[in-house]
């Protein structure tokens, strides 16, 4: 299998893997910027959507990835990293994320002050991916900084230092999930330096995609089960029956996994899903649906035994 077989297997245009294959070889990593290059723990399942992020890229636009949880949208940000062979720089919004964060703060060096750069200067230097996420939680201050970055002028003035062009290679990425605690809207000129994709929610094909790429050595019945908590779990989260914290698709296929040293899949699954929420009633629903799903008596055998 090429590094690409998970887009030909969706069937993504062939002119959109060419050009990414392309782009690798028009832009080289340097040897400090290496270790930053990631391959992507789960493959991103979603045709249409893939289409879209990488033909945002190829044309030299930054993307905005909005949905609520468990829509995909580091996935989908690592995966586009990867797919373009570029370094990574994450950087994780917060109350107290500001300017010096992003670009850099001075430091006393060797009897001298210097520029600690900061990620998003490293990303600029590098021609990485720079994924912004949580975005929307980002203080003004912090957010001032990307205006010159995201647009036309591809630049980034460091007080006291010196004004930078961005690598032509360089990219961002913001994430953004709606209604979080501490998150706003976000002004329009910061939005305008974005193409925006609404990252829809996660169904059977694409969680049947993930899990049979991840567990070929699973049994189909099993698999169809844990999907079925995932499905269940969403609906009543969008009926605003539990919250999202249960919502969990990392934990239910770090789940999955666990399950391989023996450990029984009720108990794996309380791990990964259940005991998440830590409100009483929250945890029971949680129970309930796990319940129908995944018998107390099934053992490792269920889900992998032949």
């Amino acid at each position: 299998m090429n590094e690409f077989d998970f887009l030909e297997e969706q069937g993504v245009a062939e002119g959109l893997i060419q050009a990414a294959a392309d782009y690798r070889k028009e832009y080289g990593v340097s040897e400090e910027a290496k270790h930053r290059l990631m391959k992507p723990s789960l493959p991103f399942y979603g045709k249409e959507t893939l289409e879209m992020g990488m033909a945002a890229i190829l044309e030299g636009e930054n993307l905005l990835l909005a949905g609520p949880k468990a829509t995909g949208k580091n996935v989908l940000a690592e995966n586009l990293a990867f797919i373009f062979g570029r370094p990574v720089y994450n950087v994780s919004f917060h109350v107290n994320t500001n300017s010096g964060d992003l670009i850099g703060t001075d430091t006393f060096e060797d009897n001298q002050v210097k520029l600690r750069k900061g990620s998003i200067y490293q990303c600029a230097q590098e021609g990485g991916f720079g994924i912004l996420d949580e975005i929307n939680m980002a203080k003004n201050d912090a957010v001032s900084v990307l205006h010159a970055t995201l647009d036309y002028r591809r630049s980034i003035d460091v007080p006291g230092y010196d004004k930078i062009d961005l690598h032509p290679a360089a990219r961002f990425i913001g994430t953004m999930n709606y209604g979080y605690a501490g998150t706003k809207e976000l002004n329009e000129a910061l939005v305008s330096r974005f193409l925006v994709i609404d990252m829809p929610a996660q169904n059977e094909e694409t969680l049947g995609f993930i899990f049979h790429r991840m567990f070929p050595d699973a049994k189909k019945e099993a698999v169809e089960q844990f999907i079925g908590v995932f499905m269940d779990l969403q609906q009543k989260s969008m009926n605003s029956e539990i919250s999202t914290k249960p919502l969990d698709l990392r934990g239910l296929l770090a789940a999955m996994k666990i399950v391989r040293t023996g450990l029984s899949p009720w108990q794996a699954v309380r791990m990964g899903i259940v005991n998440k929420t830590f409100d009483v009633f929250e945890k029971e629903i949680v129970e309930d649906v796990v319940r129908t799903r995944i018998p107390l008596s099934w053992t490792w055998e269920d889900v992998y035994g032949r």
